[in-house]
């Protein structure tokens, strides 16, 4: 009886006190305090269980750790911009790599070894380049020269024509002083030396591309022959219960960027031959220009075919109204039937991803990376939602 007493009586006085605690346990409290009836008061030493950065009692080496840890990140920052050229090569070349795959499976899958493979997609490049180089460019440079060797009479003739007539009598006389002094502006030699920074910068901007080029093309080589090899050792990262579905995800992310790179670069083609040959037949002026133009435009997913046929069309009525009219009506039934008809056939193994992302995400991208951002925006858009179907919405459906 006595002895539920004293238990109960226990029991009370930790109810009543919950610091209070039998001096015979022992503690290992800092800063007990014995009470009147013989217990002690522990006080808590939260102190080991605060991080670092909440103590006060160091002050100074939580100043120096923050303001180490601030330099550090500058520091990193600073080194990233000055690397951002290595990086945007790197980018360029793996990507270049992952379009090029599909071609190399290709030849896999028809009993060539994966090296004879990359071989001959090679050296075709190489011929393909070599080829374009000897019969396309001194043309090219050719009409670049006569194009703005011809930009006067160009103006003069549109100038002479009804169509600037009709202009000028809807925005009065200034039309013309106006058109006379971008042309003067335009012939000035000055003037577009300013714009391009010297013949020095021209050269050098000239030389820094050609090795810019020559470094993706050494890279896209080294990737492309190491990259099973590459997304074996990126699966090593992911916990071993887990391996089968990232590599599952991996080789269908890889595989859908591989097809769309490809199918630009087939798209970009395709506008470039139908921009040629309009220009051709029409007798608008410099068809091979404009049909570089084209494939450097087009290339530009989804924005691409309209920029360059806004562009070509206002190029075209500087020669003739009629014939401007025509290539903009011809280019833009061609533009239909390419994103009916041409498009999903091209695209039938990339991933599908809405319209209104493919703009947002090429939008992001050229805003921040530039050609190379419009570029891969679309297939980083279509991995991430490949990610958010596989792997956060199946997590969300299992939760009852």
């Amino acid at each position: 009886m006595t002895d539920a007493s004293s238990s109960l009586g226990a029991s009370a006085a930790e109810a009543a006190d919950p610091l209070a605690v039998d001096p015979a346990a022992g503690t290992d409290a800092i800063g007990d305090a014995p009470a009147a009836d013989g217990t002690v008061l522990a006080i808590p030493a939260d102190r080991s269980a605060k991080p670092f950065w909440a103590r006060l009692d160091s002050p100074f080496t939580v100043g120096f750790l923050l303001t180490f840890g601030g330099l550090a990140a500058a520091l990193l920052g600073v080194a990233l911009i000055n690397i951002s050229t290595v990086i945007i090569y790197i980018a360029f070349a793996m990507f270049a790599a992952l379009g090029l795959d599909p071609v190399i499976k290709w030849f896999v899958r028809h009993n060539v070894k994966r090296a004879w493979a990359i071989t001959i997609v090679f050296l075709t490049f190489g011929v393909v380049l070599i080829g374009l180089i000897l019969l396309v460019v001194p043309t090219l440079v050719e009409q670049i020269g006569a194009f703005i060797k011809g930009i006067p009479n160009t103006i003069d003739n549109f100038e002479e024509s009804d169509f600037f007539h009709w202009l000028e009598g809807i925005f009065g006389t200034g039309l013309g002083t106006l058109v006379t002094d971008v042309e003067k502006w335009i012939t000035n030699p000055a003037n577009i030396a300013a714009i391009s920074g010297g013949l020095l910068k021209v050269g050098a901007g000239i030389a820094t591309a050609i090795s810019g080029g020559l470094i993706v093309i050494v890279l896209t080589l080294y990737f492309i022959a190491s990259l099973p090899g590459i997304k074996e050792s990126l699966m090593r990262f992911a916990p071993a219960r887990n391996r089968v579905k990232v590599r599952s995800m991996t080789n269908e992310i890889t595989d859908s960027v591989g097809s769309y790179l490809m199918g630009m670069v087939v798209l970009a083609f395709f506008n470039s031959i139908v921009a040629f040959l309009l220009h051709f037949f029409l007798q608008l002026p410099f068809p091979l220009l404009m049909g570089v133009l084209a494939f450097a435009i087009t290339i530009i997913p989804l924005v691409g075919p309209v920029l360059y046929w806004i562009t070509a069309s206002v190029l075209a009525l500087f020669t003739s109204p009629l014939s401007a009219l025509i290539f903009a009506i011809a280019y833009l039934i061609y533009i239909q039937i390419e994103a009916y008809v041409i498009t999903p056939k091209v695209m039938s193994k990339a991933i599908e991803i809405p319209g209104s992302l493919v703009v947002i995400g090429a939008l992001i991208g050229g805003t921040l990376l530039g050609l190379l951002g419009a570029l891969i925006a679309v297939p980083v858009t279509a991995s991430i939602l490949l990610i958010i179907k596989q792997v956060f919405i199946p997590k969300q459906d299992a939760k009852v």
